[in-house]
């Protein structure tokens, strides 16, 4: 039990959060996380806790675990070792703890009836599965017993006992004749809740048959039978069945009638326990003539509409889900014409353990803190008991970090080590609960879980996530860059969400390029790529079009798309949301799909699609195909489908309090189906003249009921929907008024706040017009201060608001409201509960101070306000603080005021600043708040933060100004973070995945520039560069060279140098030279050549003598053209050649250049081979000049 200073704990520990900065980790579902993970046991599955299982099977206890290492496994049977090693019938599953016992050698499974747990164990704790009690099922047989006939006279109640055998599970009882034959059941004749046969009053028909109770037993699935009873009814006049009538059973023979009284339950009243969220079942039988009827009533309320059921001609009232407001008295009154008694029931609802705020597993990173909360609420309420790792919390060794109020646990700076599970178990008389919860202290890097370098690409104007999912303990910082440039990108177009996911809120052409997502903490730092393509829509300009096509002609529909030059497109056409074989007959092309030939197969709807990798958009017609013209003339003239015309004839038939039959005749559908009607209203009440949809309903009906709301003059419409579009609104029908009644709707959004320290506002949400159900429309309103147990006060008020003056300041209300009109009131809400208004705290913290601190975080103390000097609700220690100054000369800094919270109500509260600059003077106070108003001010502290390593370089920029040397500048941090001594330049060569050694230089802080000469032109080098402090590197910019857009450039300028190259060019200028060289020669010979390479012919004698069968010319106009030349026969102009005898016979002699005869040189040719070169000789120039001669 708790003493009074536990009880004093356990009040503050339910308004207990943690302080600001104290959230779990969140471990990845991450397989690569999962392996390195070292965490407790958790259990995953396990058998019920009432366990009921079949002698027939073999007994299967489940029991399974998940870890790192994975968890070795123990059972307790009855709270001692149950050693499965010893018994050969019990074997336990491999890497499991579920037990299998089994009975083909023999036992009886009644052996291993009782209480089991299982315990999984690793390095790092133990957890604890339920206790399961198992039993086995039992169908004992009926005992054998003579009856005696049942005598009873008619007219009078009768009760045939059932009294089954006691099965596990309970056996489920019904009543039938010897010939299996079902008792007919009815208002006079019924079944109880105990399985016994209740009649009213007795009929002499009733003895006709015997009468045998039944038990089926669900788990051996057998049926059991009593030995029947049978009835001899004495009656004063002969019985003639003949003369039996539902309205006389009597058949016309005197019985004497009798008033009401009770079979079940008996006296005056009674009482009945259930619990919370189980079934209420309350029954009443009534005896007399005529039979009597039941009705219900709760005293002092109205029975729970929603969750109550009738049963068994209403002698049973079933509640479900039962709730602790359903506790009360209730009345069931038995009724004839002779009178009515009454049996009042007392309800009282209690509850087993049932979670608030169950624990949860809690992963820290060292020096975290955090807590586990178990709240548990019942009736009576559950007692709390924590265990560690299967064991009394009070007897394990004490720990520091660790601190046991009540329902929580505290953890404060863990360390390595202290990872192990807690269970938790809340019980009461009426059940248990255990829950199992590890911490584990976790120390892992900052590790990228994404893929690497990344290429996403996305449609212009869209809004893009960019994720790089990320994890390690400490919780890393995580921070993204733009082309490795920047101080981070947040704010403006970009968010970056606490997953790690950079979102850019319209994605534009110049938001492509490399973004790098850096995740750091004190262990290190992890980064990873993005590239980001911007990439215009894909869609369709000009799209299909409806289209109406004669029989045997051509339809063609248009699809001309337009998208990213760089994106492969795919199109597409369906018909009738079916891919489109194309065949021989239909044709597609890049804009369009043809149609030739066109028969009525082809009618249908045709879809194009047009997709990309990342987008697509698609449009739709319709082909209607006709007859020819001139089979059909009037259907030629046919109109692509159309939207229906409107309903017709709306007539409404069926009265009822809340509906009414609509019925409408469906106009033409214009060759379209009808697929849905839509039902309209408008009522002239509230919003008169405003048409309203009431339901749809499918296009094949044209006669629905309509659900209706009280008190509404209403009037309806109807709208035809085909696939074209909607018909206009049909006439409307005749007003149909509603009754009026009590409204059923209770007003929503209940509350009560203070908007002055001394009053209190109740607000609600007034009902809808349409939820008013009657005229005169106002509220029931009552409140009482809570836990005062004074009367309720109460108001009535047509508005939606009540103010209640001169209240205490902050104190809590109990509050609840009543819809009423003239026909009745409607249901109350449940109770809520409100507060009055809130004041300035008096007290402000004191004491504040600061230790350990550090480059980033300082741990603050102070000393808490009294509770009761709040005034209203704590809401938080709220610090105020500011960067007064930095400790570098000269660095002007922002000295705006920052806030952070921290909620505690612990004795020595404390908590920890973190986010602070490094080598900075810092103020700070600290106020207190609740929801409205701040506390003064605490006393003001001023404090240093230690020196840290510094922010990246302002820039970092690569410029390259010829072939072997590369220019390195980059500008001081933004924030140095400390005395800067200096910078590092780590490079190292790459080539595609290769890397190169890594190699360093450093300079001297006032050094900015450097030069670095290329071994080679084509390495290419990645630089890390980083500012240096005395604590050490700071953040590292990295850039990779060259990096410019005139690189291809250079390279083909280089070329001019290359060895290969001047080679080449020297060999093309040699052979160059040898061409000029030969041509020249030949040249030089052009005059003189044989004639027989011309023609090869046989020689005069005198020709023969000449040996060379050349002659020779050494004229220097040997190139020009025979001055002698004139147009030819057919009107060409040829200039002469070196030789004549190219123009074939000329002539016994030639002329000189001056026109002088050289003489015969020719040869002779016969006449058949002249003949036959007439066309030669009539161009030739000689043959002209000789034929002028």
């Amino acid at each position: 039990m708790l003493g009074q200073g536990g009880h004093v704990a356990l009040a503050l520990v339910s308004l207990l959060l943690l302080w600001h900065k104290a959230a779990p980790i969140e471990v990845p579902q991450d397989p690569k996380i999962q392996q390195d993970l070292k965490q407790p046991p958790t259990i995953v599955v396990q058998s019920v806790k009432d366990y009921i299982v079949d002698p027939r099977d073999n007994i299967i206890i489940e029991c399974e675990a998940k870890g790192n290492p994975g968890p070795t496994f123990s059972w307790r049977r009855n709270g001692k070792f149950f050693n499965i090693a010893k018994d050969p019938r019990v074997t336990m599953r491999k890497r499991s703890g579920t037990l299998e016992i089994g009975f083909r050698s023999g036992g009886r499974p009644e052996d291993y009836e009782g209480e089991y747990q299982c315990f999984a164990s690793n390095d790092f704790g133990v957890a604890l599965s339920n206790k399961i009690l198992l039993r086995v099922s039992k169908a004992p047989l009926w005992p054998k017993e003579v009856l005696e006939p049942v005598v009873v006279t008619e007219g009078s109640p009768l009760i045939l006992p059932c009294n089954p055998p006691p099965g596990l599970p309970p056996p489920f009882t019904f009543w039938m004749n010897s010939a299996m034959n079902p008792i007919p059941q009815d208002k006079r004749v019924s079944m109880g809740l105990n399985g016994d046969l209740y009649f009213s009053n007795v009929l002499a028909k009733d003895a006709h048959t015997d009468y045998s109770c039944n038990a089926r037993f669900l788990f051996t699935h057998t049926i059991q039978q009593k030995n029947p009873f049978t009835l001899k009814v004495l009656t004063t006049e002969p019985y003639n069945d003949t003369s039996y009538n539902a309205t006389d059973p009597y058949g016309g023979r005197k019985v004497a009638e009798t008033t009401p009284t009770f079979l079940s339950p008996s006296g005056s009243e009674s009482s009945k326990m259930v619990l919370r969220d189980e079934q209420l079942l309350l029954e009443c039988i009534a005896a007399g003539l005529p039979t009597p009827t039941i009705k219900w009533f709760k005293k002092g309320g109205d029975l729970p509409g929603r969750k109550v059921k009738f049963e068994n001609y209403n002698k049973t009232l079933k509640i479900i889900n039962v709730s602790e407001e359903d506790a009360g008295e209730y009345v069931c009154m038995a009724n004839s014409h002779l009178g009515s008694i009454r049996h009042s029931i007392f309800v009282q609802v209690k509850a087993a353990p049932y979670w608030l705020d169950k624990p949860t597993n809690l992963v820290l990173a060292p020096d975290e803190n955090g807590r586990l909360v178990c709240r548990a609420n019942g009736n009576p309420k559950p007692n709390i008991q924590w265990l560690i790792n299967g064991q009394p919390i009070d007897s394990s060794p004490p720990s520091l970090s660790r601190q046991v109020l009540g329902d929580t646990i505290i953890f404060r700076s863990v360390q390595m080590g202290s990872s192990a599970v807690y269970q938790c178990n809340a019980s009461n008389q009426h059940g248990y609960l255990l829950a199992n919860a590890f911490v584990s202290v976790l120390d892992m890097p900052p590790r990228m879980l994404g893929p690497k370098n990344q290429l996403i690409k996305v449609i212009e104007n869209n809004r893009t996530f960019l994720d790089c999912p990320f994890f390690g303990s400490p919780l890393p910082e995580l921070r993204w860059f733009k082309n490795g440039q920047g101080s981070g990108l947040d704010g403006g177009q970009y968010r970056v969400y606490i997953n790690g996911t950079l979102e850019i809120k319209r994605a534009r052409v110049e938001d492509e390029g490399t973004y790098t997502c850096v995740a750091n903490s004190i262990l290190g730092t992890a980064e990873n790529q993005v590239r980001l393509e911007v990439k215009e829509p894909t869609g369709i300009v000009r799209a299909p079009e409806h289209q109406t096509a004669i029989r045997g002609s051509t339809a063609r529909f248009d699809c001309k798309v337009k998208s990213d030059p760089s994106l492969p497109i795919t199109v597409a056409w369906t018909k009738d949301d079916k891919p489109l074989y194309l065949g021989w007959r239909l044709r597609k092309d890049e804009d369009s799909l043809t149609i030739p030939n066109v028969n009525e197969g082809d009618e249908g709807t045709y879809t194009c699609t047009v997709k990309s990798e990342i987008d697509q958009d698609s449009a739709s017609a319709r082909l209607t195909v006709l007859e020819e013209a001139s089979l059909n003339p009037s259907v030629s003239s046919a109109l692509p489908p159309d939207r229906p015309d409107p309903p017709m004839d709306l007539d409404l038939s069926d009265p009822a309090a809340r509906s009414v039959r609509l019925t409408w005749i469906p106009g033409n559908d214009h060759r379209s189906t009808i697929t849905q009607f839509l039902v309209q209203f408008e009522e002239d009440r509230w919003e008169p003249g405003r048409w309203q949809d009431l339901s749809t309903y499918p296009g094949d009906l044209n006669s629905v009921i309509l659900q209706l709301a009280p008190f509404v003059n209403y009037q309806f419409r109807v709208i035809a929907i085909n696939a074209v579009g909607q018909s206009q609104p049909s006439a409307p029908s005749p007003r149909y008024k509603t009754s009026g009644a009590a409204p059923d709707a209770i007003p929503r959004g209940l509350r009560g706040w203070g908007s002055k320290k001394d009053n209190m506002e109740i607000t609600w949400e007034p009902l809808l017009d349409l939820e008013r159900n009657g005229p005169n429309l106002h509220y029931n309103v009552w409140w009482r201060r809570k836990d005062l147990g004074e009367e309720w006060s109460n108001m009535t008020t047509v508005g939606s608001k009540h103010v209640i003056h001169n209240t205490e300041t902050y104190v809590p209300y109990e509050i609840k409201i009543q819809a009423r009109n003239e026909f009745g009131p409607g249901p109350e809400s449940n109770v809520v509960i409100g507060y009055s208004g809130e004041d300035k705290p008096t007290d402000a913290p004191t004491d504040l101070r600061v230790s350990k601190v550090d480059n980033t975080k300082a741990n603050i103390h102070w000393k808490p306000v009294d509770l009761n000097s709040l005034q209203g609700e704590f809401k938080e220690y709220r610090l105020y603080y500011w960067r007064e100054s930095s400790l570098v000369p000269g660095l002007v800094v922002s000295k705006k005021k920052k806030t952070t919270g921290f909620y505690s109500t612990m004795a020595e509260p404390s908590g920890i600043l973190s986010d602070l600059v490094p080598y900075s003077k810092y103020k700070m106070f600290m106020v207190v708040a609740n929801n409205r108003f701040e506390s003064p001010p605490s006393n003001t502290v001023e404090f240093t933060t230690k020196e840290g390593v510094p922010d990246a370089p302002r820039f970092f920029r690569i410029n390259r100004r010829n072939f072997d040397t590369i220019h390195l500048e980059w500008d001081k941090p933004l924030e140095p973070n400390g005395i800067l001594i200096g910078y590092q330049l780590r490079y190292q060569t790459v080539n595609g995945s290769r890397v190169g050694r890594l190699q360093v230089e450093t300079f001297l802080p006032n050094v900015t520039e450097f030069t670095f000469r290329l071994p080679d032109r084509s390495t290419r080098y990645k630089f890390y560069l980083s500012a240096l402090t005395q604590v050490g590197a700071g953040e590292v910019f990295a850039e990779e060279s060259p990096h410019f857009a005139n690189e291809a450039y250079i390279d083909q300028v280089d070329i001019a140098t290359q060895g290969w190259f001047i080679g080449l060019m020297c060999a093309i200028a040699l052979i160059i030279l040898i061409l000029l060289i030969v041509c020249f020669i030949k040249r030089s010979r052009g005059g003189k050549y044989p004639v027989r390479d011309k023609k090869d012919l046989p020689l005069d004698p005198v020709d023969q003598k000449d040996q060379e069968g050349s002659f020779d010319y050494h004229s220097d106009e040997d190139n020009k053209p025979l001055q002698g030349s004139q147009t030819s026969l057919d009107g060409n102009v040829k200039e002469s050649d070196d030789s004549l005898v190219d123009y074939g016979e000329g002539g016994d002699g030639q002329f000189n250049e001056d026109g002088s005869f050289i003489g015969q040189y020719t040869v002779k040719k016969d006449k058949d081979e002249t003949e036959g070169n007439e066309s030669s000789e009539a161009t030739s120039p000689v043959n002209a000049i000789y034929s002028l001669a």
